[in-house]
């Protein structure tokens, strides 16, 4: 079956490949275990070990065996690993950075990616984005929210929109705003929250 290319980043092979790279790269003194990488890329067990089996071969990654756990972490050693690195943050990071800079705010019950990025990241067709949006479900103190977006959008080199909702807005959906997000792709980056509509 031939593999669909990358929706976000040309030069890549697939959107699972820019995806793995993505994970490993935010922070390479970080390992995942291959579960934990199927689980991200939304992918299968014999895509994602091809995966790793050919950027181990490019030096890309390195991987060891903690008991039977195979562990994989990025490889900054590698000549090509910057340049690289921020292809993959620009393009297919921003599930990874969000979540690792909202990760420690409190009230947030769930965070998620909207809008053109999130449309090219599940493969819908289009221009490249040229901003991140993100919503935040909960009571966070919005002066940290925006800390939080500025912190990723210095990580990922593009702006980074956040807009906040409580958990009662976003289930009730009254607001033409929570109706057009819930009827356009979205992808969950943190904690859990309904993100089908319920109003016609």
């Amino acid at each position: 079956m031939k593999v669909p290319p990358s929706s976000l980043a040309p030069i890549l092979r697939s959107d699972t490949q820019g995806r793995i790279l993505a994970r490993l790269f935010v922070d390479p003194d970080v390992g995942y275990n291959l579960s934990e990488l199927v689980a991200w890329a939304g992918s299968s067990m014999p895509t994602v070990l091809r995966e790793i089996a050919r950027a181990e071969a490019a030096g890309m990654v390195t991987t060891t065996r903690v008991g039977p756990t195979r562990v994989v972490r990025a490889n900054p050693a590698n000549p090509l690993y910057r340049p690289l690195r921020d292809i993959v943050l620009a393009t297919y990071g921003p599930p990874a950075i969000v979540a690792d800079e909202f990760a420690a705010i409190d009230g947030v019950d769930a965070v998620l990616l909207f809008g053109s990025w999130a449309a090219r990241y599940v493969g819908e067709p289009g221009r490249a984005p040229n901003d991140i949006d993100v919503l935040v479900i909960g009571n966070p103190a919005r002066d940290e929210i925006d800390d939080a977006a500025e912190r990723a959008e210095g990580r990922i080199g593009l702006p980074v929109q956040a807009t906040v909702r409580t958990r009662v807005q976003w289930d009730a959906e009254r607001e033409s705003f929570v109706r057009e997000v819930k009827s356009r792709p979205l992808l969950t980056v943190l904690g859990e929250v309904s993100t089908e509509a319920t109003t016609p």
